[in-house]
């Protein structure tokens, strides 16, 4: 079912409607103000519903002395809170200025004629109408999509009105519903959506529950369309207060809509998504050697036993390597991996690239990643117990080649670094430990004489834990963040802060970024602070997919303004350091900016653990960028 640029059922984004119905009492102020809530709560669609009471009821129903004395109370209350035609096109008007689609419920004939000339691209039925065949055929004619309520309606009941508009060749979609206000959760057998779907048509969910858990759990069963009444006050007078939800709570409820989408997914596969794979890295197990293997030895069982962490190849290839012949020594002690079955990928003494390239390394691999090539630079990954390590141990003569440091984002006591922290406490503890990053990397200068000025690349923070900041909050971090880089003894030092990807993997879980991220941001700090980037090509292809921004220019606005790339490919919005050429980044249109504009930056391969298996993932990038950057 489409509604104007919404195609239900077909998309994985739930149509939501907030039914104001008559929760307005008959002020056009409270109507008005309930259509701004909407919008700001996020909504697709609100609802009214109109009626001419003449032509509604009944001569003794419209007899208030005659009249039962339910019907007494429900008449006195509609001629109460009835609006205008007037009042209901300037609603309609506002409502689509609010970028809301506009809906009104007809109970009669004439009243669906009225909101026709008002302007509506669907008509929504109530429950009342299930059954009310002259009122349905009345609008299939009006040749709009159709959305009907199934409450207070039998089984059979039900049937009857599929068959009669299927047979009529109307377009419509079915609400489960229990028309009781408020409903209790006992008899709303939201099971019944099940039932519905045998239809074949668009399934969703009308309730009149107290709470959000309901309508959330509707989506997850599959509901494509959920209507709640919406209200100022749930202590106001009228019928159906009691039934809706205030703004607070409408807004947990879309929110919550919103995440379940998320969460359900696109399809039935499953997939080990990146998140899980950080963890599966530390958590997870490997085939380890138990003793020293030799090029050409035939692999046996009890040469290998089962260890954390899940680095190289996983258990259950136990029973499949036996028989394999070495294709080169093993260590005792060291992670299998595929490439020891064939197809072993080693790193080349020369790579042919127009810039300076840098090769992604830690103290204790540093020897072994260079003892085959010569980068023209390193890029020390330092973690927070490196800083406290005696750099002998590692660094054993004067390498021919500069380096470059990429802070840690992790320190002792679980600290993450952050230096635009609105807790001052907080952010001068994180000032501290990246001073003793600074000293550290003043320390190795010794070891890489070559090297004029160290950079240090540093993820500056600004990040939330459970949700993404209010814009408005956005410039205090980066005062805060000026603040702290004005606190930091640079001298000897160049400091390039990188950018960010919007949903950043911290230590086995997803956070929210709030700066960093906006490449007008970043220059505008850049032009205040003096200071250049590192661009990660991953994070700002996740940015650019997350807000609708062309990765191409995003990356033409910032290459005067970076000193060093950080290259790997990525997918979605938090896929990231994927391996080059196995994401969707368009480096065919990627590398000539970076060429053109930044001609003197130099980069590293940074894929996700390319230092397994003797920098594996490393050469492979190298191969693939090689004479194209």
């Amino acid at each position: 079912m489409r509604i104007e640029s919404f195609e239900i059922g077909k998309n994985d984004r739930v149509f939501i409607i907030a039914e104001i119905g008559m929760n307005h009492n008959g002020v056009y102020e409270n109507a008005v103000k309930m259509i701004d809530q909407a919008q700001e709560i996020g909504v697709d669609c609100v609802k009214f519903q109109m009626r001419n009471l003449k032509e509604l009821y009944s001569e003794d129903a419209l007899d208030m002395t005659s009249s039962d004395l339910s019907t007494q109370y429900t008449m006195g209350l509609l001629e109460k809170f009835e609006l205008t035609y007037e009042q209901y096109k300037s609603l309609a008007d506002y409502a689509k200025s609010k970028n809301l689609i506009f809906m009104c419920t007809p109970w009669d004939k004439s009243s669906a004629d009225a909101i026709e000339t008002i302007g509506v691209s669907a008509f929504k039925t109530a429950s009342a109408d299930m059954t009310n065949f002259d009122l349905l055929e009345y609008l299939v004619k009006k040749n709009k999509p159709l959305i009907l309520s199934t409450g207070m309606s039998t089984k059979e009941e039900i049937d009857e009105t599929v068959e009669f508009l299927t047979r009529l060749k109307a377009d419509f979609a079915l609400l489960h519903c229990n028309s009781t206000y408020p409903a209790p959760f006992k008899d709303i057998n939201l099971r019944y959506l099940d039932k519905l779907r045998k239809y074949n048509v668009p399934v969703g969910y009308s309730g009149h529950e107290r709470g959000i858990a309901v309508s959330i759990a509707a989506v997850a069963m599959g509901a494509k369309i959920i209507e709640r009444h919406v209200t100022l006050d749930r202590g106001m007078e009228g019928p159906d207060h009691s039934a809706s939800l205030e703004y607070d709570d409408f807004k947990r409820l879309v929110d919550g809509i919103r995440e379940v989408e998320l969460s359900l997914g696109h399809d039935n596969d499953r997939v080990v998504t990146q998140g899980e794979l950080i963890n599966r890295e530390n958590l997870s197990k490997s085939i380890f050697a138990k003793k020293d293997i030799k090029e050409g030895e035939t692999f046996s069982k009890d040469m290998f036993e089962i260890k954390s962490p899940g680095q190289g190849l996983n258990p259950q290839y136990l029973h499949k390597i036996i028989g394999y012949k070495a294709i080169r020594d093993i260590k005792k002690g060291k992670a299998l991996f595929k490439s020891d079955l064939g197809g072993l990928i080693r790193a080349k003494k020369h790579y042919n690239f127009g810039r300076t390239w840098a090769l992604p390394v830690r103290f204790h691999d540093i020897n072994s990643l260079m003892e085959n090539t010569k980068p023209d630079s390193v890029e020390f990954h330092m973690s927070f117990k490196d800083i406290t390590e005696d750099l002998s141990r590692f660094l054993t003569k004067e390498y021919g080649c500069e380096y470059i440091v990429h802070a840690p984002e992790l320190f002792e006591d679980d600290h993450l670094l952050d230096l635009c922290s609105p807790d001052e406490e907080y952010r001068k503890k994180s000032i501290a430990h990246l001073q003793r990053v600074i000293d550290k990397t003043l320390g190795m200068k010794k070891y890489f004489p070559k090297t004029a000025v160290p950079q240090i690349i540093v993820h500056c923070g600004g990040f939330t834990k459970d949700e993404t900041l209010p814009i408005e909050q956005r410039p205090l971090y980066y005062k805060n963040l000026v603040d702290s880089i004005s606190k930091l003894n640079l001298d000897g030092v160049e400091l390039l802060p990188e950018n960010m990807a919007p949903f950043p993997w911290l230590f086995g879980g997803q956070r929210y970024q709030n700066i960093f991220i906006d490449a007008d941001e970043i220059i505008d700090f850049c032009n205040k602070t003096n200071l250049k980037i590192c661009q990660d090509i991953s994070h700002s292809h996740l940015a650019c997919n997350k807000f609708g921004w062309n990765h191409i220019e995003y990356t033409r606005k910032l290459a005067p303004y970076t000193a060093h790339y950080h290259i790997s490919d990525g997918t979605g919005v938090d896929g990231e350091g994927i391996q080059i050429g196995e994401g969707n980044v368009d480096f065919d249109n990627i590398y000539p900016v970076i060429n053109e504009l930044s001609p003197h930056a130099s980069f590293i391969p940074e894929v996700w653990q390319g230092h397994k298996n003797n920098g594996e993932g490393f050469w492979v990038s190298l191969e693939r960028m090689e004479g194209k950057i």
